[in-house]
């Protein structure tokens, strides 16, 4: 387990391993479910605002352009025929909702199916915690290149990303940051490398674990 801050000389090793749930980051890839999830987040992200006017709706006049007949030309009645320039458009977009849905035990198999395939990718990482010191972007710059981190999605546990590394890393553009409850699909795939810190690697074990079922209680 390699660590953002520098550790520190006497540190043991072998101190440096994380035992994953398996249950949680060795889930059998399904595609089919990772391809529900991605298209139900990008269906979500949508907005659905483009809008044109109809015949109905185009400011103008009502009155026929011409004669019906006898004038040897074409047909036409009022000014905003979608035939037209500056008519109204036919059969065109109006504002709606994109948005689908997906019960939330797939979205949450989803998830597992995600962090394991980044496991399994040798493309996830875990240190003790993302708290850092200096809020400064050159000193995260180096300490990135240093470690060969570029294009990172830095994930926490806490309530907020630390203030210092959201600071620090706000000026990087091959580098982002989320907290644990904020992450989807999309991203974990997305994004080269996952970085998590024990506190989120506690936190997707307790919410995408498996359900502790209490011990039946039988009446004598």
């Amino acid at each position: 387990m390699s660590s953002l801050i520098r550790p520190e000389e006497n540190v043991d090793p072998r101190e440096e391993l994380v035992e994953l749930d398996p249950h949680v980051f060795d889930h059998p890839i399904r595609r089919d479910i990772l391809h529900l999830c991605v298209v139900h987040y990008l269906d979500c992200q949508r907005q659905g605002s483009a809008s044109t006017k109809t015949r109905g709706e185009v400011r103008g006049s009502g009155r026929k352009i011409r004669p019906q007949k006898g004038s040897g030309r074409a047909r036409l009645g009022d000014a905003q025929s979608p035939m037209l320039r500056g008519g109204g458009v036919a059969f065109g977009p109006k504002p709606r909702d994109f948005t689908t849905k997906l019960n939330r035990k797939v979205i949450q198999m989803g998830m597992r199916v995600a962090l394991s395939a980044r496991v399994k990718e040798q493309a996830l990482g875990v240190v003790r915690s993302l708290e850092w010191t200096e809020p400064k972007t050159k000193t995260l710059k180096e300490r990135i290149e240093e470690l060969g981190w570029w294009k990172t999605l830095f994930v926490t546990g806490l309530d907020q990303v630390p203030d210092g590394l959201a600071r620090a890393s706000n000026n990087l553009p091959m580098v982002d940051t989320v907290t644990a409850a904020d992450l989807n699909v999309y991203n974990t795939l997305k994004w080269p490398r996952i970085v998590l810190d024990l506190a989120a690697v506690e936190w997707f074990e307790r919410n995408l674990g498996k359900p502790q079922v209490p011990p039946r209680e039988y009446k004598l």
